[in-house]
């Protein structure tokens, strides 16, 4: 089978986890004879510096016509101070508004052998299993107006937070799909008590649940969900969200796993190509020094493996071999303990090649 990916390094760390990752997909194309064709493009600040335009028209070309998109990273303080539209992260939500990638998917699985990575107790984190689906294209980060005004003669800042029925109706019964195929149990989580698109948000759970009567389904207000998730992370199953709770909540988890460089993530839409990225960002502070832990990215190729190109045994193969390395106690510098060796990033990806097996 022929693919073709487009890879978008972006900023920070994102160039080296990419590089990792194209290699081992390399190493799953010629085990499972598929043929992996890789289109570069620039977003973020490097498209900035470059084409004074976070996401040059190009770029969004040459995404729409391939398979599958990966994403590296975007954002550093160099580009803090740019006016908003020219931010880096207005490339990555450009991108996926383009691509009409309105769903994003981001499992937080614990690894037995990293509860100690964790800062939570080993029997809070032990075998959580858990997928957080947050909406990816509405509310509060593309409503509008969004802007700075003058308010009773000061300066204040406008931020709009809208969802349309249809744009919450699209992502709830995606959670409920999600839930049948899992452990039957979606919790949806809103600001109801206090924002009124919060509680069009729950009325239409309400109204949808009555299709899917297999699975359990629980409302739940943001900050007690931000509670539960580090204190019984194991209640959860499914966990269906807006845009900026999903932002904020699937931070939190990260912690579930000892490190964002562990969260992988999906963004898919209703058409392919899907677009695959790491939870963690940048970090600019290890950029260039092969200390970035690639296993985030991956992971995220596997997801692209799995939901895009329908290749499920590829993607369990690269999970466990993920998985596999973990256990035999290779860590990068965000994982490892004190005392412990902490590899490099080319290191912890010959570590992956080494055990992958058809």
């Amino acid at each position: 089978m022929k693919k073709t990916i487009t890879v978008l390094p972006g900023d920070g760390i994102g160039l080296e986890v990419v590089k990792a990752t194209t290699t081992v997909l390399d190493k799953v194309a010629e085990l499972y004879g598929h043929e992996f064709e890789y289109k570069y493009a620039d977003i973020g600040g490097t498209a900035i510096d470059k084409h004074e335009d976070p996401l040059p028209q190009e770029t969004v070309d040459t995404c729409k016509s391939s398979d599958g998109v990966l994403l590296g990273a975007v954002g550093g303080p160099k580009w803090e101070n740019h006016p908003s539209g020219l931010r880096p992260e207005q490339g990555l939500l450009g991108i996926r508004k383009a691509l009409q990638l309105f769903a994003n998917l981001r499992p937080v699985t614990g690894h037995e052998s990293l509860t100690d990575a964790s800062s939570l107790k080993k029997e809070v984190v032990d075998n959580v299993d858990l997928m957080i689906l947050r909406e990816l294209t509405g509310g509060i980060y593309f409503g509008r107006p969004q802007e700075r005004r003058q308010v009773d003669g000061e300066e204040a800042a406008l931020d709009t937070m809208i969802y349309k029925k249809s744009e919450i109706e699209r992502i709830v019964r995606q959670g409920f799909e999600m839930a049948k195929l899992r452990r039957k149990k979606l919790t949806s989580v809103d600001k109801a008590n206090v924002l009124e698109s919060s509680r069009l948000w729950r009325e239409t759970v309400e109204e949808i649940k009555s299709d899917y009567p297999d699975v359990k389904v629980e409302h739940m207000l943001v900050d007690n969900a931000a509670m539960q998730i580090i204190r019984e992370p194991k209640q959860f199953d499914v966990m269906v969200t807006g845009n900026m709770f999903g932002d904020i909540l699937s931070d939190a988890a990260s912690m579930l796993t000892g490190s964002l460089g562990m969260l992988p993530s999906a963004s898919i839409g209703e058409q392919a190509p899907g677009l695959y990225e790491p939870v963690h960002g940048s970090a600019p502070d290890i950029e260039g020094q092969n200390k970035a832990n690639p296993l985030a990215m991956i992971a995220s190729a596997a997801m692209m493996l799995k939901y895009s190109f329908k290749m499920t045994e590829e993607a369990d193969a690269l999970d466990k071999a993920v998985s596999d390395v973990l256990s035999a106690g290779h860590r990068t510098g965000d994982i490892a303990k004190e005392g412990e060796t902490a590899l490099s990033t080319d290191e912890m990806t010959e570590k992956v090649m080494e055990v992958l097996k058809k």
